[in-house]
């Protein structure tokens, strides 16, 4: 087979207790590839590889064989994902883990993880002054327990040259769907996505959740009113003023609830609320930019542009250029 033909070979490196669909979405949307492509040559080599010299490596409640481990001599990738764990705090202690991460990464084309894969990476020092993402709910600790790391909580996945990292889960699939894009052109990412029933660029694009699941962290009955109500009413003014009346409380005392229940602000909600919303108008309708301000309660199309670039990291027209269904 001549070098031109010789498929890129992706090695997932699956840690102890790993996250099932960590592993298997990229797995299976690499596999795909193979399948969906015109050509009879394979297009990916995809292989496992455990972080002990055990082989099967337990993940959920299955148990997954791999082609090998990090200890074994021969290796080579073309792409290095690390796969995640609810178990993510053992990648604090993985010396030997560690060790080879950083003699591997730079002998690849490209690197990156899945979920809660980029504390492995970070640990490892793989991170440091890049941006980089994970599940939403440990971006915190990611940044905190590495703040050299620029994280980008909010993103399905993050490209920062060599470095892909991930969001939650079946974001493992997007990820490599991207990966499939870059390689051998959109068609063949489209043909994948439409066999797997996932989509290409999901709705919402780079959000990794909405104002409609923060709503759904709230356990305080009047918290969690005010969050319907307010989803149910964003043209209206939702000053801080207007809730804490709504929910029958001080400004003072709304707000250190409402922080406390839901781990952000009640602007900060109010704010990505509106995005949800506009995003929405802008994915399925030709609805002008003015009225979709005015429909989301943003007080002008420049302030909703100022707030889409900063959650989003793109305008509003360029939003739906991009996810225009």
């Amino acid at each position: 087979m001549n070098a031109q033909h010789q498929p890129r070979r992706i090695v997932i490196v699956v840690p102890p207790n790993a996250q099932s669909l960590d592993v298997s979405g990229p797995f299976d949307a690499f596999l795909e590839a193979n399948r969906q492509s015109p050509g009879e040559a394979a297009l990916y080599d995809v292989r496992l590889l455990s972080t002990t010299p055990e082989r099967v490596v337990k993940a959920g409640g299955m148990s997954l064989v791999t082609d090998g481990s990090i200890f074994d001599p021969d290796f080579s990738a073309d792409t290095l994902l690390v796969a995640g764990t609810p178990d993510y705090a053992q990648a604090y202690s993985s010396d030997q883990l560690h060790a080879w991460l950083r003699q591997r990464v730079p002998q690849t084309r490209r690197h990156g993880s899945v979920c809660t894969g980029a504390f492995f990476l970070a640990a490892a020092g793989l991170l440091d002054d890049l941006n980089a993402t994970t599940h939403w709910q440990h971006a915190t600790e990611l940044a905190e327990r590495f703040p050299a790391i620029k994280v980008v909580p909010d993103q399905i996945f993050v490209e920062d040259g060599a470095l892909y990292t991930s969001a939650g889960v079946t974001a493992g699939i997007d990820l490599a769907l991207k990966l499939i894009e870059d390689d051998h052109g959109r068609e063949l990412a489209l043909m994948v996505a439409r066999r797997l029933v996932v989509f290409l660029k999901r709705p919402g694009g780079q959000s990794q959740f909405s104002a409609h699941l923060a709503a759904q962290v709230a356990t305080e009955g009047r918290i969690q009113a005010v969050q319907h109500w307010a989803l149910d009413h964003l043209s209206l003014d939702l000053s801080l003023t207007v809730l804490a009346e709504r929910a029958a409380m001080s400004v003072r005392n709304f707000t250190r609830v409402f922080q406390g229940e839901t781990g952000t602000t009640p602007a900060d909600f109010v704010e990505l609320a509106r995005v949800d919303a506009a995003r929405r108008l802008l994915e399925d309708t030709d609805t002008p930019l003015q009225r979709v301000a005015s429909r989301c309660g943003f007080s002008s199309p420049e302030t909703m542009r100022r707030a889409f670039r900063k959650r989003l990291g793109t305008g509003p027209h360029e939003y739906r250029e991009r996810f225009r269904r």
